[in-house]
């Protein structure tokens, strides 16, 4: 017996739209071979300028930047022969939006004054996040120079702060949330994905 339509269910057809809108939400903007090679091309940027060639201390932003700084720790590790300081930072009490997120403490165990100190963030947003860790860091330490890398910029900037490492830059409206999905050391599943939510913003 041939199905026609007066034999499908109208459930079914909805089912059928919201699937295939769900899959335009979604998509895959980096692989993980694709953000291993942004990661190489990052780490050989840090290590460019002279006065990088010594006293260099990666600081990532928990969580978004804590796994991008240990990538970058190993990248440069592999580069130079040298594996600069690493740490983890905890902005909260730093933060004036009033988010509330329970992050583990910072860990920070070496001495920032007058040493070249990278903040690193996967993303950046509204330059909020990095405002508080520039008065973070400063509270540590007076390093010689503080510079930001960041695995992708998405714009929409509400505060005048520009990284000088960037692995992509990608425009992206306030409807769009972009999801960076990184291990230790390279995995397969390492993604970055961009999700459009209607709802935001309205």
């Amino acid at each position: 017996m041939v199905r026609g339509l007066a034999d499908e269910s109208p459930g079914d057809g909805i089912l059928e739209l919201r699937s295939a809108v769900d899959t335009i939400r979604e998509r895959t903007l980096m692989t993980a071979e694709q953000i291993d090679r942004i990661i190489g091309r990052l780490a050989h940027q840090i290590l460019e300028p002279e006065d990088a060639q010594s006293g260099v201390v990666l600081i990532g932003i928990r969580r978004g930047g804590e796994q991008l700084a240990r990538r970058l720790s190993l990248k440069i590790e592999e580069i130079s022969g040298a594996r600069p300081g690493l740490g983890f930072l905890n902005i909260n009490l730093y933060r004036d939006d009033d988010v509330a997120r329970v992050l583990p403490e910072s860990e920070i165990h070496e001495d920032l004054s007058g040493k070249l100190v990278i903040v690193v963030d996967d993303v950046l947003f509204t330059g909020r996040t990095v405002r508080s860790a520039l008065d973070a860091v400063t509270d540590l330490g007076r390093p010689r120079a503080i510079r930001l890398a960041v695995l992708v910029d998405r714009g929409l900037r509400e505060l005048p702060v520009q990284a000088d490492y960037v692995g992509r830059t990608i425009p992206t409206s306030r409807r769009e949330h972009i999801e960076v999905r990184l291990a230790k050391t390279y995995a397969d599943d390492d993604r970055v994905v961009i999700r459009s939510d209607p709802d935001a913003g309205a």
